[in-house]
């Protein structure tokens, strides 16, 4: 089995217009809400043996604040194709992963995240900032990795971490 870990990176700042989108950083909520996320995913699991993220400033802030939080022992990989990739290209950069590692985290941006759901599971699910969808295969090789045949095991949004609070 293959466990794919697709995760939104937080929610970032639009406060210096200077900036270009690649050099956004998190803003307050972000900065809560990954750490959260990472809390979340250590007590849900599985967690990855590999991270492969978006370069970007805010997908790098993201994985800090969630490895630190998931107190998470995997290797990052920083990829510009997963920087604004679509689930076609997300689709082929899955399938050339690495065999011996069971569980993969991907750290990247929408629409290309929420159209990776629905494409490998066949489910409309809603990515916003900071969500965490683990999708499942049942397969041995990430190149069998084929659209419809991953199933949503679970997917966390802070709304829902916040929601379990009350």
């Amino acid at each position: 089995m293959k466990t794919l870990l697709l995760l939104r990176h937080a929610k970032s700042s639009w406060d210096e217009p200077s900036l270009g989108d690649f050099d956004r950083p998190l803003a307050a909520r972000g900065k809560r809400d990954a750490p959260r996320m990472g809390k979340a995913l250590r007590n849900r699991g599985p967690l990855p043996d590999l991270i492969v993220s978006s370069p970007a400033a805010r997908t790098r802030a993201t994985i800090k604040a969630v490895a630190k939080s998931a107190q998470l022992q995997a290797d990052v990989q920083f990829e510009q194709s997963v920087y604004g990739a679509s689930s076609a290209e997300l689709v082929r950069l899955i399938r050339r992963l690495p065999d011996e590692k069971s569980s993969v985290m991907i750290v990247g941006h929408n629409p290309g995240l929420e159209d990776l759901v629905a494409r490998l599971s066949g489910e409309t699910e809603r990515m916003p900032t900071a969500a965490l969808a683990c999708v499942q295969f049942q397969i041995d090789r990430w190149e069998s990795v084929e659209d419809g045949e991953g199933k949503v095991a679970w997917l966390l949004t802070p709304k829902q971490l916040d929601d379990e609070k009350e």
